[in-house]
C-alpha cells in the first residue's frame, strides 16, 4: 500500500480522526495518579498498544504517542531526565507498530506538551533552554516513527514559539494547539483570535493548529470558531475533553456520552475543525461514535452559538465574543437579580 504523506492527507480528505484521551484511559488501566504515564513505554508497552490498538479499531486516522511529559523538565521530576530520547523512541514504535499493522493508513503524531515552567521574563526558562527541550524530543520522536509532530496543550505566547522552533529540527510536519479553558481564554490569557495571529506569525508554519483539552466540547467548538474566524487559510483541530469532569466514588468521570460527541463531531466540523478528536475522557467507543458521525455527514454551514448549546451545553460569556467589560457587567447585574 503506497501510504499518502500527513500533509497529503491534510490536503485532500475532507476530515481527519484523530484518537481520544492517554492519561484518563491509562487510569482505567491501573496508572496511579502521580506515577509519570511516559514511564509505561518500558513498564507496560503491552497497554500502550492495546490503547493504540483500540482507538485505530475505532476509526482513527492519528494516534498520538504516550510523550506528553516526555521533554527533560517534566521527567525531571520522575528523575527520568537522561532518558528522554529512549522514552520518546519507544513511544513513537509502539504507536508505529500499531499505526502499520492496519490496511489503511494511519498516522502517528508524537505528542509534546509543555515544560511545566514558566518562561522568561516572569519564569526562569529561557527561550534557547525550552527551544533546546522541545528539539531534543521532537528529534527523538521522528527516530522512533513519527509522521508529525503534535504540540498541544500550550498557555503562554513564549513556549509554542519555543516548541515550534525546537520541533522544527525534526524536519516533520507540526500541528500546534493551545488549551483554552479559562473563561475562553487560555491560563495565561491568550484568545483564540490572538493564538491564530500567534501562529500565522511563525517562521515554520504547523500545518495545522487549534484547541485542545478546556471545558468541554461547548467551548472547545467556541474556541474553533475563532480559531477558524482569525485563521479562515489555516487547518483547525478541534480535540476537545468528553463532557465536563465529575468526582463519582472517588474517581474522575466525564459526563459525554457517546451521542454527545457525535453531535460535538459534527458540530466541530461545520465550526470549520479539520482534524476532529478528543481529549480527557475520551474512549474508544465515544470514538466510534464520532467516526460513524462524520461518515454518514456533509459538512453544513457554521454554527450558531446558540446550536451550540442547544446541542453540546452552556458556553461561558467570553468564549462567546463578549468583551471582558461586558461580561462582567452582566455578572454584576445577575448577582443584584435584575
Amino acid at each position: 500500500m503506497t501510504r499518502p504523506s500527513f500533509t497529503e492527507a491534510l490536503a485532500t480528505r475532507p476530515w481527519l480522526l484523530a484518537d481520544g484521551a492517554t492519561g484518563t484511559n491509562y487510569f482505567q488501566m491501573g496508572l496511579v495518579s502521580g506515577d509519570a504515564p511516559e514511564m509505561w513505554n518500558f513498564e507496560h508497552p503491552d497497554r500502550g498498544r492495546s490503547l493504540r490498538r483500540r482507538f485505530i479499531e475505532a476509526g482513527a486516522d492519528i494516534v498520538l504517542t504516550n510523550t506528553f511529559g516526555g521533554n527533560p523538565h517534566r521527567l525531571k521530576l520522575h528523575n527520568a531526565q537522561g532518558q528522554v530520547r529512549e522514552i520518546n523512541i519507544a513511544a513513537a514504535k509502539l504507536a508505529r507498530a500499531e499505526a502499520d499493522a492496519v490496511g489503511r493508513p494511519v498516522y502517528v503524531g508524537g505528542s509534546v506538551g509543555p515544560t511545566g515552567e514558566i518562561m522568561q521574563p516572569v519564569g526562569a526558562l529561557s527561550h534557547d533552554e525550552a527551544v533546546k527541550a522541545f528539539a531534543e524530543q521532537a528529534l527523538a520522536l521522528k527516530e522512533g516513527g513519527g509522521d508529525g509532530i503534535w504540540i498541544e496543550t500550550m498557555s503562554s505566547e513564549g513556549e509554542p514559539r519555543a516548541a515550534v522552533e525546537g520541533a522544527s529540527q525534526a524536519g516533520l510536519p507540526i500541528v500546534t494547539t493551545m488549551s483554552f479553558d479559562t473563561n475562553g481564554r487560555t491560563m495565561m490569557g491568550i484568545t483564540p483570535k490572538a493564538f491564530g495571529a500567534l501562529t500565522a506569525a511563525l517562521p515554520a508554519q504547523p500545518v495545522a493548529i487549534g484547541a485542545n483539552c478546556g471545558v468541554g466540547a461547548s467551548e472547545l467548538v467556541a474556541t474553533v470558531l475563532g480559531i477558524s474566524e482569525s485563521r479562515p487559510d489555516a487547518a483547525v483541530v478541534a480535540k476537545g475533553n468528553c463532557g465536563i469532569p465529575q468526582y463519582v466514588d472517588g474517581h474522575i468521570h466525564y459526563t459525554g456520552t457517546p451521542e454527545l460527541m457525535a453531535d460535538y463531531a459534527r458540530i466541530a466540523l461545520d465550526a470549520g475543525a479539520k482534524i476532529i478528536g478528543g481529549c480527557c475522557g475520551t474512549s474508544p467507543e465515544h470514538l466510534a461514535s464520532m467516526r460513524k458521525s462524520l461518515e454518514s455527514y456533509t459538512k453544513g454551514s457554521r454554527p450558531s452559538i446558540e446550536l451550540i448549546e442547544q446541542k453540546l451545553g452552556p458556553v461561558s460569556e467570553l468564549a462567546k465574543g463578549v468583551d471582558a467589560a461586558a461580561a462582567g457587567a452582566a455578572r454584576r447585574e445577575r448577582r443584584r437579580g435584575n
